[in-house]
């Protein structure tokens, strides 16, 4: 077996390891022909029939587009509504079980071998992890989650019926700046913090064990060998895979529809560009013929690149923000900020008897579905990417030092705009649309249009990245688990995700569209990801047997 994955691209383990032995072998049940000078490997059949039923999808959005529109907007609101306990409850597994492998014997374990080395120094590790874990989406919410939440908080809770109508988390803290502040920041950081970085986590490092570790394939099936055994190499392991496929291209696409509306918004202020689905159309058509640059590129002379060059530009405009603002009420709000959040983070954790069900449904429930479904194809990124490192070493890298950064992030951008109201009196910035808010924030700081233009770029190249990786991951998993498969299969995926994207940005639901098939792959993946725990801590026992 480890011959055999070494000859599809996935290192040998190095040093001892518990190799599965399985007569399976990579790519056993692929298709391969040659149609001109394009050479194709697909595995049979997840990837005729996940290419099937997205082509489907395709077709029967723009076909019928009211109906889509109102079968979406039922969907999110089923999903949200009905199962919010259940996202709510499976997150806070995610994050109590990394914790725990952090502290436990078996954090010790190598992923690759004992004797396996980091393929990446750190800053190019931490580079393709943000890039493509939350780069639109920081992006998108930095100044516009913070504002919502303190305007939503400040004003007071509000009821009709015996339920709550506002939008404001907890509580609220009405008429009180300060503890509104607290609580917005408190409620921004439990979305962007330990939660949706453990949830990567454990996608991540399933993958890299059973993959690096026991010679299997580099796909979400393998990680459930120890449950299933060879049946994981039969249709249990094909629904598996084709539910990873759909999460991850809905999850891409929802994150693609987020950016294409700010890079229109940002163009419309600087430029003049027009406001609307056709110029969105135009940015996802030319920012996905970009992305297929890179993807022709690989992973080094594309993502790899364009990761490090878009993590100096948003430092650059970081410290910009961070001392063109209040900077020392930024750095002292950035403790302040920790020390709310965990205060309420029980409270916003708890998953029953809650009656800020807006908040609850509407950003929480959405925001662990947006995660789960993006978790397959960051967690096969990660997991690429983090071959040598233990798994202590991994969880802390990937699950607290992110966090921390995602916290800084927020209360530098966050953090200016709500000064700007409380302080300055200037609200440009709260009253604009979600897409614009950052760029109302920069109008008021010095060199506005440079730094507009830098978010623009960044923007844009936060979608180059995650539309390349993405393309990289769902190859990954319709090839069978090779990860040298030919490159026109991640072209085609490419311009997939692209295609996806506009259909759903185009149909009648707009934006909640997009929202509602993330809800939708997203709670399915989420039992994936429940059993997927039960599968590492059973791999890492045997591993640490033989150390």
């Amino acid at each position: 077996m480890t011959d055999t994955s070494a000859s599809q691209g996935i290192p040998e383990p190095e040093g001892s390891s518990q190799i599965i032995e399985t007569d399976y072998e990579i790519g056993q049940d692929n298709f391969e022909t040659q149609i001109g000078p394009f050479g194709l490997d697909i595995h049979n059949p997840v990837f005729v029939v996940s290419g099937a039923c997205i082509i489907a999808f395709v077709f029967y959005t723009l076909a019928l587009p009211e109906q889509a529109g109102a079968a979406f907007s039922w969907m999110f609101s089923a999903v949200t509504q009905g199962f919010d306990w259940f996202f709510l409850s499976a997150a806070n597994i995610f994050v109590l079980f990394c914790l725990l492998l952090i502290v436990l014997p078996v954090g010790s374990v190598r992923l690759g071998g004992a004797e396996a080395a980091p393929d990446y120094t750190y800053v190019g590790w931490f580079a393709m992890l943000f890039a493509a874990g939350m780069g639109i989406g920081l992006m998108f919410y930095g100044v516009s989650e913070p504002m919502s939440h303190f305007a939503a908080s400040i004003g007071g809770t509000a009821a009709e019926g015996g339920a709550r109508t506002d939008w404001a988390p907890l509580g609220a803290a009405a008429g009180d700046e300060q503890a509104a502040v607290r609580l917005a920041f408190a409620s921004t950081i439990f979305h962007w913090g330990l939660h949706p970085w453990a949830i990567y986590a454990v996608v991540a490092l399933a993958l890299a064990l059973f993959s690096y570790n026991k010679g299997l394939p580099l796909t979400i099936r393998s990680a459930f060998y120890p449950i299933l055994g060879d049946r994981v190499w039969g249709w249990p392991g094909h629904v598996i895979d084709i539910l990873a496929v759909f999460a991850t291209l809905f999850g891409l696409a929802t994150s693609l529809g987020f950016g294409a509306t700010q890079a229109n918004a940002g163009l419309n202020e600087l430029f003049g560009v027009p406001i609307g689905s056709t110029t969105e159309v135009i940015l996802i058509s030319a920012i996905t013929a970009v992305a297929l640059i890179s993807v022709v590129r690989g992973l080094d002379g594309g993502v790899k690149v364009l990761s490090e060059i878009n993590m100096g530009l948003a430092a650059l405009l970081l410290l910009f923000v961070l001392f063109a603002g209040p900077t020392i009420a930024i750095l002292t709000g950035f403790v302040d900020y920790l020390a709310a959040y965990l205060t309420y983070l029980p409270a916003l954790s708890n998953p029953i008897g809650r009656e800020d069900t807006n908040f609850m449904q509407g950003w929480t429930s959405f925001y662990w579905a947006w995660w789960i479904s993006w978790s397959p194809f960051v967690g096969m990124f990660i997991a690429r990417v983090s071959r040598g490192r233990t798994v202590r070493e991994f969880l802390i890298c990937v699950l607290l030092i992110p966090s921390l950064v995602c916290v800084l992030w927020m209360s530098v951008f966050g953090g200016v705009a709500i000064q700007q109201v409380v302080q300055d009196g200037y609200t440009a910035a709260q009253e604009a649309p979600l897409e614009l808010k950052l760029f109302k924030m920069l109008d008021a700081l010095p060199l506005a249009s440079i730094t507009s233009f830098i978010g623009i770029i960044l923007v844009i190249v936060f979608f180059v990245t995650s539309s390349d990786s993405g393309s990289l991951v769902i190859d990954t998993i319709t090839a069978g688990g090779k990860v040298d498969a030919p490159v026109p299969q991640r072209v085609f995926w490419c311009i997939f995700e692209g295609a996806v994207a506009i259909v759903l940005l185009l149909s009648a639901g707009g934006l909640q569209s997009l929202q509602s098939m993330v809800i939708s792959t997203g709670l399915p993946f989420t039992i994936v990801l429940l059993v997927m725990c039960v599968a590492i801590w059973k791999g890492l026992q045997a591993e640490r047997r033989i150390l």
